[in-house]
C-alpha cells in the first residue's frame, strides 16, 4: 500500500475517533431532563462550557474535562427562590457559601423582601457581595419600607405627601439604576402598613421603565393583619382585600405583581384561598400580569414566635407595643407576669384579654394546632394547647394564661408554634399555574437558633410531599413553578430553563431519595437526594458534599441576554 493511501486511511480513522468531539468543561450524561418548561422528562446529555449550557441532546458523544453520570436521576434547572431573606445571612462573610440554600438546589435568591433593603444605596450591597463572593446567584430588590423611613423619618407612620412620594420615586429610580429587579413591600409591617395604595402605585410606576416587577407581603394573610387583636378598633383589611390591592397596584402601575407567600391564615379563614385565587385568575383574564408565590408548609414564620396573650396586657400601662405583631413588643422588660396579674384584676380588662386570646388562638390554627416547644414545665413540651387545657380542666384561653404565669417572665411564657394553615389551601394555591415557589427563609449558620424548617427543606419538600407522596401536582409542573415561572416574572431569558446558551444553573436529584429532613424540633438538617448543584457551571454541591465554592453572581436586568446559541442536536 502506497504511503499516500496509508495517510488517507489514517486521516479517515483519526477523524472518526471520539477524541475529535468538542471539548467541554463538564458533561452530564444520561439524565432525565425536566427542562423547566412544564414538558415531561426526556433522556439527554448536557454539555457545559464557560459557565453556560453549550450543547444539549441525546447521545452527544461529547468529551468534557469532567463527566457526571446522571443515569436514572432527574436533571433540572437550578431552583429560583423568588422571595428570600438570604440578605440577612449574606451580610456575614462566613455564610457567603449560602449552604442551607444551595443544599436545596437553590441557585438564585431574590433578596431585600418585605420592603427592607439592608443597605442603601443598594450598590453598596451589590459591591459587598461581588467582593466577598456568594454560593449562589443573588438578585436585589428595592425595599419600600426602607425608602419610606429614609424620606419621612419621624413621620413614617403618617400618610405620605406628594413631595414624599416624589422623593421616594427618585430613590426607586436610583435603586433600579444600581441593578435592582423591582420594588418589594411589607404592607403588614411598620412603616409599610401606614402607606396607602396610591403611594405604592406611584412607586411601582418608577420600576416600569426598567422592566421591573412588584412583590408584596400583603396587608393581611387571613381575617385580620398580624398586628391586630380583637379589641383593637383600628380599621384593617382581610386577605381578599389585600389581594385586590396587589392586583390594583399591578394594573395601575403596569408592572408584573406578586401576592407573596399566599396563604389563608387562621382556622376561621381556611378555604378562602379559593376566593383569593379566583380574584387573581379573573385579573389575569382581564390582562393584569399578576402572580402568587408560596412555601409548602402549614405553619408560617411568625407562627414560630406565637404569643397568645395580647402584648398590651403584658406591658406597663401606657406602653406602645405596636399591636400584637410587636414591632419590638416581644422584647418587653421584665415584670410581664406582674403586669398581667394587675390587668386581670380589672373585670373589663380581664374580659378583653380573654377575647384577644381567643382571637389569637383562632388565628394560629386553633388550640389543637398550637404546640409548646419550650417551657419550664417539661411535661408541657410538644403538647398542644388543647391537651394542656384538657389536663388543667380550663378553657384554652385560661390555659394560655396559665402557661404565661408558670412560664418564663417574657411575652407568652413559652416558645410556641401555631400550625395556622390548612392543607386545603396549600394544595389549592399550589395547583395554580401562576404560583411560583419561595422559601421566605434566611441564610443561617448550621446549628444556630431554631429556624423555620423551610430554611433547609422548602424545595425538596415540595417534590417529596406534593409530587411523590401525595400526587397533588406533577413533577414537570412543580419544577416549572421553581424555575422558569420565576424567571419569566423577573424578565430573565438566560436562567430557569435547560437550553443552549442559558447559564448552567443545574440541579441533579434522585426522585426516589429526595426528601426534606428538617423538622420543627430539629430544623438544622440538610435534605437528602440532591447529589449535585451547579451554579454558573461550577459545582457547589458535588457528590452530596459542599465544595464551599462561591461562583454566584449579583444579577442585573441588563445582564440577562442569552449567549449565542450553538444549537440543539
Amino acid at each position: 500500500m502506497s504511503r499516500g493511501l496509508l495517510f488517507l486511511v489514517f486521516l479517515l480513522v483519526w477523524g472518526s475517533l471520539p477524541s475529535q468531539a468538542p471539548q467541554y468543561d463538564l458533561v452530564i450524561v444520561g439524565g432525565k431532563l425536566v427542562d423547566g418548561t412544564g414538558n415531561p422528562w426526556y433522556v439527554a446529555d448536557v454539555a457545559v462550557k464557560d459557565g453556560r449550557i453549550a450543547a444539549l441532546g441525546r447521545e452527544l458523544q461529547a468529551r468534557g474535562v469532567r463527566t457526571i453520570d446522571a443515569a436514572g436521576k432527574i436533571v433540572s434547572p437550578g431552583f429560583i427562590d423568588i422571595h428570600s431573606h438570604s440578605d440577612r445571612g449574606l451580610a456575614d462573610p462566613s455564610l457567603k457559601a449560602n449552604l442551607n440554600m444551595v443544599a436545596q438546589g437553590i441557585t438564585l435568591s431574590v433578596v431585600n423582601q418585605d420592603g427592607r433593603s439592608p443597605d442603601w444605596p443598594i450598590r453598596g450591597q451589590r459591591a459587598k457581595y461581588e467582593k466577598q463572593g456568594t454560593g449562589n446567584n443573588v438578585a436585589l430588590m428595592v425595599g419600600h419600607g426602607t425608602l419610606r423611613q429614609r424620606v419621612m423619618g419621624d413621620r413614617a407612620r403618617e400618610r405620605a405627601t406628594d413631595a414624599d412620594i416624589r422623593a421616594m420615586q427618585d430613590l426607586v429610580t436610583e435603586g433600579m439604576r444600581d441593578g435592582a429587579f423591582g420594588l418589594s413591600a411589607g404592607l403588614e409591617y411598620v412603616p409599610g402598613r401606614f402607606s396607602d395604595t396610591r403611594e405604592v402605585i406611584e412607586l411601582a410606576k418608577a420600576v416600569r421603565p426598567f422592566g421591573g416587577f412588584y412583590i408584596s407581603h400583603e396587608r393581611s394573610e387571613g381575617k385580620d393583619p398580624m398586628w391586630k387583636v380583637a379589641s383593637d378598633p383600628t380599621p384593617s383589611v382581610d386577605l381578599l382585600e389585600a389581594v385586590e390591592e396587589t392586583i390594583a397596584i399591578g394594573r395601575e402601575a403596569g408592572v408584573p405583581a406578586i401576592c407573596s407567600h399566599l396563604k389563608a391564615k387562621g382556622a376561621n379563614y381556611w378555604g378562602s384561598s379559593y376566593a383569593a385565587t379566583r380574584l387573581i385568575q379573573e385579573a389575569r383574564d382581564q390582562g393584569v400580569d399578576v402572580y402568587a408565590d408560596q412555601y409548602p408548609y402549614d405553619t408560617s414564620g411568625s407562627d414560630g414566635s406565637t404569643v397568645l396573650i395580647p402584648l398590651w396586657a403584658l406591658a406597663p400601662p401606657g406602653s406602645d407595643v405596636g399591636g400584637q405583631l410587636g414591632e419590638g413588643g416581644r422584647a418587653l422588660p421584665g415584670g410581664v407576669k406582674k403586669n398581667l396579674t394587675t390587668r386581670l384584676a380589672v373585670p373589663t380588662d380581664a374580659a378583653r384579654i380573654r377575647g384577644d386570646i381567643d382571637h389569637e388562638i383562632a388565628r394560629r390554627g386553633g388550640a389543637a394546632r398550637i404546640v409548646i416547644y419550650d417551657h419550664p414545665e417539661k411535661k408541657y413540651l410538644e403538647k398542644s394547647l388543647a391537651d394542656i387545657a384538657s389536663d388543667l380542666g380550663k378553657t384554652p384561653a385560661d390555659a394560655a394564661i396559665h402557661l404565661q404565669m408558670t412560664g418564663y417572665d417574657r411575652a407568652g411564657g413559652a416558645r410556641m408554634r401555631g400550625y395556622s394553615l390548612s392543607e386545603i389551601d396549600i394544595e389549592h394555591i399550589m395547583r395554580q399555574d401562576f404560583t411560583a415557589t419561595c422559601t421566605d427563609g434566611d441564610t443561617v449558620a448550621y446549628g444556630d437558633g431554631v429556624p423555620h424548617a423551610r430554611f433547609y427543606g422548602t424545595m425538596p419538600r415540595k417534590i417529596r410531599r406534593y409530587v411523590v407522596d401525595r400526587g397533588v401536582i406533577t413533577l414537570p409542573f412543580a419544577i416549572r413553578s421553581m424555575t422558569s415561572l420565576a424567571a419569566q416574572i423577573m424578565g430573565l431569558r438566560d436562567r430557569g430553563l435547560l437550553r443552549p446558551g442559558a447559564w448552567a444553573d443545574i440541579v441533579i436529584f434522585d426522585l426516589a431519595e429526595i426528601a426534606d429532613n428538617a423538622t420543627f424540633t430539629k430544623p438544622h438538617q440538610y435534605p437528602a437526594g440532591i447529589p449535585y448543584v451547579l451554579v454558573n457551571g461550577v459545582p457547589v454541591v458535588d457528590r452530596g458534599k459542599f465544595t464551599n465554592a462561591t461562583p454566584g453572581k449579583v444579577l442585573t436586568p441588563a445582564a440577562t441576554e442569552l449567549a449565542p446559541k450553538p444549537g440543539r442536536r
